[in-house]
């Protein structure tokens, strides 16, 4: 997908070939085998030209980056969790990014500290050790799940009536 996305036009088995030739020996067949395979799983569409085929991607590289993402957090049991960790190994610039694009989508007539539903979602001050995220009159959603052996919402580092910090 990356030399398809590279040529943004459609293009054909021979011009990927040449392309991949100039860092490493591969055989015409195993790139046509590759395109066709892309080409089964929806991933570029295909056009007649005589004898050969012209391959274009369906979707830019951005999109199909979202869908990989989008594919893992579906798949998780507790996407909220899924978010936060995600979020923790994001760069100072990434989380730039982040808030850009998410501004974006909300648009100007929301409120940044309101949720989709109207509530307001707030990190708890625990957030950064925790990896809890709630809503007012909602229970916490742990992220990284309680330690074996533990009660959920116990810290073995408080003593009685205390936060352990």
């Amino acid at each position: 997908m990356t030399r398809v996305w590279k040529w943004n036009r459609p293009v054909t088995v021979r011009e990927v070939l040449e392309d991949l030739q100039q860092e490493r020996s591969i055989a015409y067949t195993t790139v046509m085998t590759v395109l066709d395979n892309l080409h089964q799983k929806g991933w570029v569409r295909r056009e007649a030209e005589g004898r050969a085929y012209r391959y274009e991607a369906v979707s830019t590289r951005a999109a199909y980056s979202a869908a990989l993402m989008n594919d893992a957090w579906s798949q998780s049991d507790n996407p909220a969790a899924a978010l936060v960790a995600f979020f923790g190994m994001m760069s100072e610039e990434q989380r730039r990014a982040l808030r850009d694009a998410v501004h974006i989508v909300q648009g100007p007539e929301e409120d940044p500290e309101q949720g989709a539903d109207g509530g307001e979602t707030r990190v708890t001050p625990d957030a950064a050790d925790e990896k809890r995220v709630e809503k007012p009159d909602e229970k916490p959603v742990e992220a990284s799940g309680e330690k074996q052996g533990e009660k959920p919402g116990e810290n073995p580092d408080s003593g009685p009536g205390g936060t352990g910090r």
